[in-house]
């Protein structure tokens, strides 16, 4: 499956449909993409994982990256997977307790205010 990153906006969210792999090859395009919605003002942001088939310890710096960046802003981050293969893996990695994990978009992008 070829890398993509889509973006759009739903409620006050940006959320980033990333499909493919993330590694060390594709993991740039992912961190410019990400970092150009935050940079571009995007202060809540969903990155949904469910087409993602792996990623490796520089896609999960990544993520850390931006949810250091989005949080230091006043903002929130937030993973989807649905029937992801790598809710092991970030669970293992303790990033279940960094970041919130939904099991879909529309969950992800509730606010609980309302």
């Amino acid at each position: 499956m070829e890398f993509s990153v889509t973006v759009a906006s739903h409620r006050r969210w940006e959320v980033l449909t990333v499909t493919g792999e993330i590694d060390m090859a594709t993991a740039p395009r992912f961190r410019q993409r990400l970092l150009g919605v935050i940079t571009g003002g995007a202060q809540n942001v969903v990155i949904d994982l469910s087409g993602v088939d792996f990623i490796d310890s520089t896609g999960l710096g990544v993520l850390m990256g931006a949810a250091k960046r989005v949080r230091s802003a006043g903002g929130d981050i937030r993973l989807v997977m649905v029937g992801s293969r790598l809710a092991d893996l970030i669970e293992l990695t303790r990033l279940d307790r960094v970041l919130d994990v939904f099991d879909s978009i529309a969950a992800a992008t509730e606010d609980p205010e309302a």
